[in-house]
């Protein structure tokens, strides 16, 4: 049996400003910095033996505390990477519902079909996660371990554990700085806890 922490990096500006992150590259503001040391404080109580990270500043930034309280280090791993929004990466959100209203329709409704020019396909991201995810839960087998990663593949992740490949994206909310747990316990995955955030004093609601 495996428990998986799973963590949604903290607050970027770009959170605040309702803007495209995608794989671009902006850092924790204040308020995410505070979240991921009261994130790693809260995940303190019980042993870590590993923890895993996006290779974006803002996820390994909510990482490196997290593993500090357990006196180990967060491996970088490609496959927890963001969605590649390919050209909605750094467009505010709003200018991307009046320009492309077709495309905002689709991703705020069927996200599962759409591929956004330059970017992944959510079945892409299931298929580069998914997998490691099981890897991961084999190698550390009896232990409890963290994965800081993004919206996008959190949510992917735990259609995933589900078995659900349409109409579930939107039905997974979570806050910056929240974490999730998934046991592996030899026939299959239970979430056991979803978007744990008692041990935030400041969160945004952000859907789209």
């Amino acid at each position: 049996m495996t428990d998986i922490v799973l963590v949604r990096h903290g607050e970027t500006e770009f959170n605040r400003e309702g803007v495209f992150r995608g794989r671009y590259d902006v850092g924790l503001n204040d308020t995410g910095r505070e979240q991921a040391a009261a994130t790693a404080a809260a995940l303190a109580r019980e042993p870590i033996a590993a923890v895993y990270s996006s290779p974006l500043s803002r996820a390994l930034d909510t990482a490196t505390p997290i593993a500090g309280r357990h006196g180990i280090t967060p491996v970088v791993d490609e496959a927890f990477h963001n969605i590649n929004l390919g050209e909605w990466q750094g467009a505010k959100k709003e200018a991307v519902r009046l320009e492309q209203p077709e495309a905002w329709a689709q991703w705020t409704t069927e996200p599962e079909l759409l591929r956004i020019p330059g970017g992944e396909t959510l079945a892409e991201v299931r298929a580069r996660a998914f997998p490691r995810l099981d890897e991961l839960a084999a190698k550390h087998d009896g232990e409890r371990i963290a994965i800081v990663s993004h919206r996008s593949v959190i949510r992917v992740l735990a259609g995933a554990v589900l078995g659900m490949t349409a109409g579930y994206f939107w039905h997974f909310y979570m806050d910056n700085a929240g974490f999730s747990v998934l046991r592996q316990n030899g026939a299959g995955y239970v979430i056991v806890q979803w978007n744990e955030n008692c041990h935030l004093t400041d969160t945004v609601y952000e859907r789209y």
